[in-house]
């Protein structure tokens, strides 16, 4: 089951998150503390699942047997929100340590200073961050420059078929290509009267983790350009997707018709998914939903398969979105030393690594991970293994607003596909001067 940085959770808290600079005990990597000293840390961690909690646990314990002087408090459950009042309190109520889902958040953990950067404690242990994580996972874990967090497992998204549909209607690979993709699509449509027994995909930007960031990425977009302004009109990019979908959901019926049928979806986490109940016969998503269809106890095959790519770009097919969850140091900690050993030792011990992933089904985070023979990798898994180490996947850049462009950019999508925008090269331009303001406001 994912928990790594999706739009949804930075929905949920984004209101919420306005975080202050603490009082900053050892910035920098200049932390007195001495890390052999008998200490207990206060770990905040968001996971809240029954076999989530276990894992993370096993993975404390693992690491308390290494480091016999340091105790591990966790708490769970907690959200950006929590965190920030916490962080603001300061003091005893402040965690030492925190992992978060939401990756929109390290533009404000940096910017305001919440977070310690991390780039001092990496270089004194000798750890060449290069060396140790993928590129992307890198870009989303810093903000110019600071890198006050560090990946902690990630996910990767791509697509999720019905091969026994697949087989039924004659189709004998997953598409490649947009045009391929649509044509699949339409094929594996059922229409029932004014509805629907099953849609070839459910296309519209409410549907779970169909979202207008997760399309971009096959598009390759650029966000910000070297002004730091909002990209959105000047790359082609962001109309040609906005395009490609909107026609997409045409094809398939319009968007009231479609919007209706998503209504009787069920919840996206339980075992009543529009896929698994075969009302959808493709779903983009992440690694984890092969598996909880299977959990589901769905009786057709599954296949695994990147997103299609736009037809001029078939070369850079097996590309993907990415994100992950993210570990950090509170600035207030008066621990800094003790608490990088655990961060350290949770982001780029290899076995830890690997032991988690396994544990929770997402994909690991170090480059050494990724290749290592302990972990557990499935045929439909090993999909979005190839998509997390494919040099152009990409992901959404932190900004000082955290994920509020991304807010603005979704809105504008939704427009589009209602069909509310009449000139979408004109929309794009208003949306990005909103996005430069807020961005302003937010520095």
């Amino acid at each position: 089951m994912p928990r790594t940085g999706r739009l949804t959770t930075a929905a949920a808290t984004l209101a919420a998150i306005s975080v202050l600079a603490t009082a900053c005990t050892g910035q920098g990597g200049a932390a007195a503390d001495d890390p052999k000293a008998d200490v207990t840390l206060s770990f905040w961690h968001g996971w809240s699942a029954p076999a989530e909690v276990k894992a993370i646990e096993e993975n404390i314990a693992r690491f308390e047997k290494a480091h016999p002087n340091i105790k591990v408090k966790t708490t769970g459950n907690m959200t950006d929100d929590k965190v920030n009042q916490a962080l603001r309190a300061g003091g005893d109520k402040a965690p030492d340590v925190v992992s978060s889902f939401t990756t929109d958040s390290v533009g404000k953990f940096c910017n305001s200073g919440a977070f310690v950067d991390l780039n001092p404690f990496l270089a004194k242990s000798g750890v060449d961050k290069a060396k140790v994580f993928p590129k992307t996972l890198l870009e989303y874990t810093q903000f110019k420059g600071n890198q006050c967090t560090l990946p902690l497992l990630n996910d990767a998204y791509g697509l999720v078929y019905n091969k026994t549909a697949f087989a039924a209607a004659g189709i004998t690979k997953a598409p490649r290509t947009w045009s391929e993709f649509t044509e699949v699509a339409r094929k594996l449509t059922k229409r029932s009267g004014d509805s629907y027994e099953r849609v070839g995909l459910m296309p519209t930007f409410h549907g779970y983790e169909t979202t207008p960031m997760r399309l971009a990425a096959q598009w390759g977009p650029t966000y910000f350009g070297p002004d730091g302004k909002s990209n959105l009109a000047a790359d082609p990019a962001f109309a040609q997707m906005l395009t490609a979908q909107k026609d997409l959901v045409a094809e398939l019926g319009g968007y009231e018709k479609l919007e209706r049928f998503r209504a009787g979806f069920g919840d996206e986490w339980s075992a009543e998914h529009p896929f698994h109940r075969g009302q959808v016969a493709m779903q983009i998503d992440g690694e984890w939903r092969a598996a909880m269809a299977k959990d589901a106890g769905v009786t057709f095959e599954i296949g695994t398969a990147p997103l299609p790519v736009p037809d001029d770009r078939i070369a850079d097919y097996g590309k993907g979105y990415v994100s992950g969850t993210i570990m950090g140091i509170s600035a207030a900690s008066r621990k800094q030393n003790a608490a990088w050993e655990l961060v350290r030792y949770m982001t780029t011990d290899t076995a830890a690594v690997v032991a988690f992933a396994n544990a929770i089904h997402n994909v690991p985070s170090t480059l050494a991970a990724l290749d290592s023979p302990d972990l557990e990798v499935t045929p439909e898994f090993k999909t979005f293994i190839d998509i997390a180490r494919h040099p152009k996947s990409n992901t959404t850049p932190a900004q000082a607003d955290g994920g509020t462009y991304q807010l603005t950019f979704q809105d504008f999508a939704y427009a589009v596909e209602k069909g509310d925008v009449p000139d979408i090269a004109a929309g794009l331009a208003n949306t990005d001067r909103q996005i430069d303001t807020d961005i302003a406001k937010a520095q």
